[in-house]
């Protein structure tokens, strides 16, 4: 049974950084495309980054490009995304999951096996 926790979400200042985990079990992170989504209050869940199997391809939406970067820790089977200048627009539920496909898209249709996700507040 694959199982995704996130982990690392929190209050901080606009301006600041976070690094959010995805623990990863019942799936070798290796062996997939992992992507991370958002959902802020009153609004439809949004793609935020991805990457490959391979690790080789990155994807970021362009509210994020430059700000954040998602990478992956093959012995521990974790997923991150290390979030930098953050601004209050980031605020939102952080969610990791498995990419359906091996060519990862924006749409969180082709996401599946969702973690609980963790909390991301951005004070101005």
């Amino acid at each position: 049974q694959v199982q995704l926790v996130e982990s690392g979400g929190g209050l901080v200042h606009a301006g600041g950084s976070l690094r959010l985990s995805c623990a990863v079990s019942g799936r070798t992170v290796s062996s997939y495309g992992w992507g991370w989504l958002r959902q802020a209050p009153g609004k439809e869940r949004e793609f935020v980054a991805a990457i490959t199997a391979t690790g080789l391809d990155r994807y970021y939406s362009d509210s994020v490009k430059g700000r954040f970067t998602i990478s992956r820790d093959n012995a521990k089977n974790t997923i991150y995304l290390q979030m930098n200048d953050l601004k209050p627009e980031d605020t939102a539920v952080y969610y990791c999951a498995t990419a359906k496909y091996a060519l990862v898209t924006e749409s969180s249709a082709d996401y599946t096996n969702w973690g609980q996700g963790t909390r991301v507040a951005v004070s101005s």
